[in-house]
C-alpha cells in the first residue's frame, strides 16, 4: 500500500477530476433526469456517475478497501480499510443550479478516519489532511479560528429535510443563535460547511439527520485543524448517531451547552 500521504494527494486528483466532471454538467440537469430516493432526498445521473469514477479509482488505488457509499448501498465493508464517499453533496443546490457543492472523501481504518478530503467544485478548493498531518486547502495551511466567545461567533447550520420530529427544538435553538451570535448560515453542504469551520470561515457547526458520507471527512478536517466533534450528547457517535457538533475548540463548552439546553 502506498504512503499515506500520497493516497491523500492521489484522492485529492481524483476530486479535482470528479468535481471538473460534476461542474461541466452544471445546468444540464432536467427534471426528468432526478430521481427522489425518499422526501426531499434527491439524486440524478450526475451523483451516480461520480461515484462510479470515484469508486473506480480508490479500488485501482486499494484493492483491499471496502466502502459506504452514498449511492453504493449494495457495496460491503471489510474488517480493514474502508472508504466512506458522497460523491455530491448539496446535490439540492446543484439541480437548482445553486454553485456550491462538494465531494466528501474519508479513509477509515478500523474505528479512525485517517484521510479526510473536501473538495469545494465551483471555487476549486480542495481540503484536506491525513493523520498525523495539517489541514490544507489547496496546498496552504489552514486552521480553527481563535473565537472563544459565542456572541462573536458565525455559526454554520442544516435545515431538516426529512426528520422533522425534532423541528420544533431545532426552531427554538436556530432562534437563540440568531439572537446570540454573528449569524447563522445554510449553505446546503454539510461537508462545505465543516470544511469551512476546519478553516475558519466558520466557527462552528451543528446538525442532526446527518448521514456519515456526510460528516466523515469533514469532521477529520476539523479535528485535525485544531478544533472539536461530538454528537448532541456530547459523546463521540457523530459518524453514525446522526448528529453533529463541531467547533474550533474554544468555544465548544458553550455549543455544545447551548445545543444540550434545546435538545436534552
Amino acid at each position: 500500500m502506498p504512503s499515506i500521504d500520497l493516497i491523500a494527494k492521489q484522492v485529492c486528483n481524483l476530486a479535482r477530476a470528479t468535481g471538473h466532471f460534476i461542474k461541466s454538467e452544471l445546468n444540464k440537469v432536467q427534471e426528468s433526469d432526478v430521481e427522489s430516493k425518499g422526501a426531499h432526498d434527491l439524486v440524478s445521473y450526475v451523483d451516480k456517475t461520480a461515484e462510479k469514477m470515484i469508486i473506480q479509482e480508490l479500488r485501482k488505488l486499494m484493492p483491499e478497501a471496502g466502502f459506504i457509499a452514498e449511492e453504493s448501498p449494495e457495496l460491503k465493508t471489510v474488517e480493514g480499510y474502508n472508504w466512506i464517499i458522497d460523491p455530491l453533496d448539496g446535490t439540492t443546490n446543484f439541480i437548482h443550479g445553486i454553485p456550491l457543492f462538494g465531494i466528501s472523501i474519508a479513509l477509515m481504518h478500523k474505528d479512525e478516519i485517517i484521510i479526510g478530503i473536501v473538495y469545494e467544485v465551483m471555487r476549486e478548493e480542495c481540503f484536506y489532511s491525513w493523520k498525523g498531518a495539517q489541514v490544507y486547502l489547496n496546498e496552504k495551511e489552514v486552521k480553527v479560528t481563535n473565537t472563544d466567545d459565542l456572541d462573536n461567533s458565525l455559526l454554520a447550520t442544516g435545515f431538516p429535510f426529512y426528520d422533522y420530529s425534532r423541528l420544533d427544538e431545532y426552531l427554538q435553538l436556530f432562534k437563540h443563535f440568531m439572537q446570540h451570535t454573528r449569524g447563522v448560515r445554510r449553505l446546503g453542504s454539510a461537508a462545505v460547511d465543516l470544511a469551512y469551520t476546519a478553516c475558519g470561515r466558520f466557527d462552528g457547526f451543528y446538525e442532526y439527520g446527518l448521514k456519515p458520507w456526510d460528516v466523515a471527512a469533514g469532521s477529520f478536517l476539523i479535528k485535525q485543524a485544531g478544533g472539536s466533534v461530538c454528537d448532541f450528547k456530547e459523546e463521540n457517535n457523530y459518524l453514525f448517531g446522526q448528529e453533529i457538533i463541531a467547533s474550533n475548540g474554544k468555544l465548544h463548552k458553550d455549543l455544545v451547552a447551548t445545543v444540550r439546553k434545546f435538545f436534552g
